[in-house]
């Protein structure tokens, strides 16, 4: 088969590769699709500490059942599918939760695991136990199937920030992953949204993908200022942080208002990692702080539910389908800002 193989920061190459066979409690899928993620291209730039190289990176997945491997059950040859990427131990108390994502010993398809840059993918028998396969309903495409993995993060980080009617709604990041917050903070009842970049191309861009009522280019202006005036000086009930600076989350405190919910939801570089924290501004302002990474199946399904209902029309973020030997024309396209999904045709 085809694949397109991870060999060390920007590089890149197709090649040739042995066709997965699916052994005992295995599946085998044709990849239909899959969409280059923000960490895809941190990899491809950069290296990431659980890639070795040469390694099939891609984990926003749909394609259709090829070959089910003796004993797998439920699961049967030419059904379309997704898979949720994380793969836990399976024995732990948060595996026996369903929450694989943040299980201590968690591996990944597109990073311990071989990926869907390539025409076959093989879910491993430890994915497989612990139901990550998903089938899709034939009312979507598989290009909508590959953005239920990045919807599903979005989903998990907003479990904690109960947005409701009349909620303020700050994101940080003109990426895919920051509208698709924005356009889930709308869909739970926030009326007025913002959103905040340092480049005025992608936030021009944004605003004919989803309704957005402020635009705030923090390279020209303070961004706490302008929510701060914007509100009249109540600051924003929900900031979400979907990109990796460090300064947009001490920003985030700064812009919050009384009983505020913040979500650190874009990691930062493992080597700069430290912000500043006023603990007392959090004490004072009853402000909530979250965490998220990742999504497990419940965000996979509820995902998938408001993107076949309609609910989320995830078609407006795929600007680009491009085939697998133009995989690093469409990482660069991801690059410069100039396209949301990236989706990948094998």
């Amino acid at each position: 088969m085809k694949a397109a193989l991870f060999l060390g920061p920007e590089q890149m190459e197709i090649r040739e590769i042995p066709t997965p066979k699916a052994e005992k409690g295995e599946v085998v899928i044709k990849v239909k699709a899959c969409a280059i993620c923000g960490t895809d291209l941190r990899t491809y730039r950069s290296g990431h500490k659980k890639v070795k190289p040469p390694q099939v990176i891609g984990h926003e997945i749909a394609g259709i059942i090829c070959e089910v491997g003796e004993g797998v059950s439920n699961i049967s040859a030419g059904e379309p599918v997704t898979v949720v990427t994380s793969v836990g131990c399976g024995k732990c108390r948060l595996c026996r939760a369903g929450r694989e994502n943040i299980c201590a010993k968690a591996e990944a398809l597109g990073y311990f695991y071989p990926g869907g840059f390539a025409e076959y993918i093989k879910i491993p028998a430890e994915s497989v136990a612990q139901n990550t396969i998903i089938k899709l309903p034939a009312s979507i495409s598989f290009e909508e199937g590959a953005v239920v993995e990045p919807l599903s993060c979005a989903l998990n980080a907003q479990t904690f920030l109960n947005i409701q009617q009349g909620d303020r709604a700050v994101v940080f990041g003109a990426g895919p992953i920051g509208l698709m917050h924005l356009e889930l903070a709308r869909a739970k009842g926030a009326t007025e949204t913002f959103l905040i970049d340092i480049n005025s191309e992608r936030l021009a861009n944004s605003a004919r993908v989803v309704k957005i009522d402020h635009l705030i280019n923090s390279a020209e202006k303070d961004p706490v200022r302008e929510v701060m005036d914007l509100t009249n000086g109540e600051g924003a009930d929900v900031i979400i942080t979907a990109n990796p600076a460090k300064i947009t989350h001490e920003l985030a405190l700064k812009m919050a208002a009384i009983r505020g919910r913040i979500s650190l939801f874009g990691g930062l570089p493992k080597d700069d990692s430290v912000i500043n924290f006023d603990s007392n501004i959090v004490h004072y302002r009853e402000l909530g702080v979250f965490g998220a990474f990742a999504s497990a199946r419940p965000e996979y399904e509820e995902a998938l539910s408001l993107i076949a209902s309609g609910q989320v029309d995830a078609r407006k973020f795929v600007t680009h389908k491009l085939p697998l030997e133009k995989i690093t024309e469409g990482l660069n396209l991801v690059k410069e800002g100039k396209a949301l999904k990236v989706v990948i045709l094998p």
